[in-house]
């Protein structure tokens, strides 16, 4: 076991506690995978069968990569551990017990889309507003009432829930709830969260399967602790109860995903809840310089509920965070695009060492048109994944249907597609008979001759149920690849996008293509599965689509990608980069406007500013925006109040003048007037209607361009002045005025309507 000689003190006390609860409190940049990796190989080593230990994660990226750094301390046993996300490893023991819940072992596993899409249909089903009944808010509401372990029943018995519903002019959210369930269950489906319920209520209900998977794992490690919801929490402790051999490892510095439902008090209570815990705290920082680590160490000292620790490293000092005001959001593009472009020519850096982070997505398009102008590659992270292509999603649709008969979601997206004379009211009239008879659209279309439709949409629905059905004799007989390239072919898709000569027919050509091909590295004998394996693999279609259905965005990245990531600060936990910049943070964007009456909202985001900043190796950059536009209107902003966190001493506030090496230099003026700044702009806006001025008959409006220092000017309200400093660029450029009666004014020279005073 030479690997123990590769920690640190504390890493190798936390990796050789072999037994009872242990809780890991583990900093940014710690190395918490590593000691996460060795204990599993430590007890591995101990002779402890890895078919008797659970390790969860919250991404497949993770398992793939804790596995296979596992195989290489300790050989390809690794294959046979329990590894893998909470809904995958799930996923996996329902599709063993799925029966006693009454489900089909191969039951279909809803993604977001194909849930509101079922949503709906429901909400026009039942004649409700589809603007109160939004899809998106609707499945959020019956998410978090299964995160809080609350079914159809429940909710419609809790009146706390519908109270909220019908002050809120939803008081059918229940009946809505009642009915996505019942769809689901008829169609053989599960969503994302039901992947969490049913297994609850598996372990609920069966206490044979409790003792059985009790007594399975003898050991259960879970990362990213302060990420769990109520539910997961829930059924981890059940399965760890009579073994307590429960080891969780986390950071409740890091928890910022409350919004879906994470609860912070898991990792804050969890001492309460195993009184016998052994504690180690991981406090060395491998990751940051000593100046980005002090700078978070600063920030999340500001937070009340924390558990103690104090964060520290041995790397170098590094270089002071730059603080960076842009007169708008377009400049900010510019000024970050430059910097990149910048350092990596100065610093030789990498493409894939730089990562801009915003609080939402919205925020990315004045990055892109930068980093486009100075062509820079870059990816964003939260656009269209690949499995939520249109094609991709039909071929999917096909072997989901193939597979499980009654999913609904499946049924309606292909009966059509390729076009096959089956219209909109045949589908509609389908549907209606499945509602009333209790019955699936499959059942339906199955036994068409016994409803009345016309003889051409008769036959042609008998003639789509005959092919499906011929794609089902083969799940027996061929392994997922052959299955899949013999649907693709034998529905003409394939021949379709094939004849379409267009760059986008193309495209979608190779994106099957594409698929195919992960499909095949799937059943190859090389591969591994991302959950605990055997030595018989299941190779089969239903095995396939339960993986693909878990993917997420991050496990479809490019590792090797020389690109500039631009992703929120939500998607950037748990990498890193040598250059960070944090864009954006200006009050009530960062934090956000939602966040800011409530404490514990404040901390969340106090803590989503915190893990940001510990994104950062070796440079860390601050930049915020003078004025934004949102929702189509001019915004004046404030300096986020997080800025306020950092200690003045480890920041250098950088101008906009362009130094003599083309980069931005230092500003001496702009040192400490950079807060005060804005309040003048606010302050500039406010008092606007107290002045009144009768605008001369020669007023003609200035273009940006024709405003200089020293020129007289006329303002529509404020009346005559005199340009005194001219800062900032294109939209972003801003002019200080002297005006006789209204005194001295910055104003954005786009929006700002001044004439030049001639003669």
């Amino acid at each position: 076991m030479n690997f123990l000689d590769e920690l640190n003190e504390v890493q190798r006390q936390a990796v050789m506690q072999k037994d009872g609860p242990v809780m890991i409190i583990a900093g940014p940049g710690s190395g918490k995978t590593r000691v996460l990796t060795y204990r599993i190989a430590y007890l591995m080593a101990q002779g402890i069968d890895p078919f008797r230990i659970l390790a969860l994660t919250f991404t497949n990226k993770a398992a793939r990569e804790m596995k296979n750094r596992i195989e290489n301390l300790h050989g390809s046993d690794a294959r046979s551990l329990w590894m893998g996300t909470f809904h995958s490893v799930f996923a996996r023991i329902l599709r063993s017990e799925a029966d006693k819940l009454g489900y089909q072992n191969n039951f279909t596993i809803y993604d977001t889309d194909d849930a509101k899409n079922l949503l709906k249909s429901i909400v026009k089903e039942m004649g409700l507003n589809d603007k109160l009944y939004k899809p998106g808010y609707t499945l959020y509401r019956i998410s978090l009432a299964k995160n809080n372990l609350i079914d159809a029943n429940a909710y419609a018995n809790n009146i706390d829930l519908t109270s909220e519903d019908e002050a809120n002019g939803r008081p059918k959210m229940s009946e809505v709830y009642k009915q996505y369930a019942k769809r689901c269950f008829r169609a053989g489906a599960m969503d994302f969260d039901d992947l969490l319920l049913k297994t609850h209520e598996l372990l609920e209900r069966f206490p044979d399967v409790l003792y059985k998977y009790q007594h399975r794992f003898h050991y259960v490690m879970i990362d990213e602790f302060q990420d769990t919801n109520f539910l997961q929490y829930a059924i981890v402790k059940r399965l760890a109860d009579v073994y307590q051999n429960i080891c969780v490892v986390g950071d409740d510095a890091q928890s910022i995903y409350a919004f879906r439902g994470a609860n912070i008090l898991n990792i804050l209570n969890y001492e309460k809840d195993f009184p016998e815990v052994k504690i180690f705290r991981l406090e060395q920082n491998y990751r940051s310089t000593k100046i980005i680590v002090e700078a978070a160490n600063t920030i999340i000292s500001k937070n009340k509920n924390q558990l103690a620790k104090q964060i520290w490293t041995e790397n170098d000092e590094g270089e002071r965070i730059n603080v960076i005001r842009a007169m708008s959001d377009n400049e900010e593009g510019k000024i970050v695009s430059e910097a990149i472009f910048e350092q990596r020519m100065r610093e030789h850096i990498k493409n894939s060492g730089f990562a801009i982070l915003y609080r939402t997505n919205a925020q990315s398009r004045s990055f892109e048109e930068g980093l486009r102008k100075l062509n820079i590659p870059y990816r964003i992270y939260g656009g269209i994944s690949f499995y939520q292509r249109k094609e991709i999603k039909d071929i999917i649709a096909y072997l989901k249907l193939t597979v499980n008969q009654n999913d609904e979601e499946a049924f309606k997206r292909i009966i059509n597609y390729p076009v096959r004379g089956i219209g909109k009211t045949t589908i509609e009239k389908i549907t209606v008979f499945a509602g009333d008879n209790d019955r699936s659209l499959w059942d339906i279309a199955e036994n068409i001759s016994l409803f009345q439709f016309p003889a051409g949409a008769r036959n042609s629905v008998s003639d789509f149920v005959t092919m499906i059905k011929s794609f089902q004799t083969l799940l027996t007989k061929k392994d997922a690849y052959e299955v899949a390239s013999h649907v693709s072919k034998s529905t003409n898709i394939l021949k379709e996008l094939y004849n379409d000569q267009s760059v986008e027919g193309l495209s979608r050509y190779e994106n099957i293509q594409a698929l195919l091909n992960s499909i095949k590295e799937f059943v190859d004998p090389e591969t591994e599965t991302i959950v605990g394996e055997t030595t018989d693999r299941d190779v089969s279609l239903g095995a396939y689509l339960q993986q693909v259905s878990l993917l997420t965005d991050v496990d479809n990245e490019q590792a090797n990608e020389d690109t500039v990531k631009l992703m929120t600060i939500h998607s950037a936990k748990g990498l890193e980069f040598e250059s960070v910049f944090v864009v954006g943070t200006e009050e009530n964007l960062f934090p956000s406007a939602l966040s800011i009456n409530s404490r514990d909202e404040l901390e969340e985001e106090r803590r989503l500013f915190y893990v940001a900043v510990t994104r950062a190796e070796k440079r860390l950059t601050i930049t915020h925006a003078a004025s934004r536009y949102r929702f189509g209107s001019l915004d004046y902003c404030e300096p986020s109040r997080f800025l306020d966190d950092l200690p003045q001493n480890l920041l250098n506030y950088v101008g906009y003048n362009k130094s003599p090496q083309g980069g931005f230099g230092n500003d001496a003026q702009f040192e400490k007037t950079v807060y005060r700044q804005e309040k003048i702009i606010k302050q500039n806006a406010a008092s606007e209607n107290n002045y009144q001025h009768k605008v001369s008959s020669s007023f003609t409006i200035a273009t940006p361009d024709e405003l200089l220092v020293g020129l007289e000017v006329e303002h529509q309200k404020f009346g005559f002045g005199k340009i005194v400093a001219m800062e900032g660029n294109s939209d972003g450029k801003m002019a200080t005025i002297h005006f006789n009666l209204a005194g001295e004014k910055k104003l954005l020279l786009k929006f700002a309507k001044l004439s030049v005073v001639k003669g």
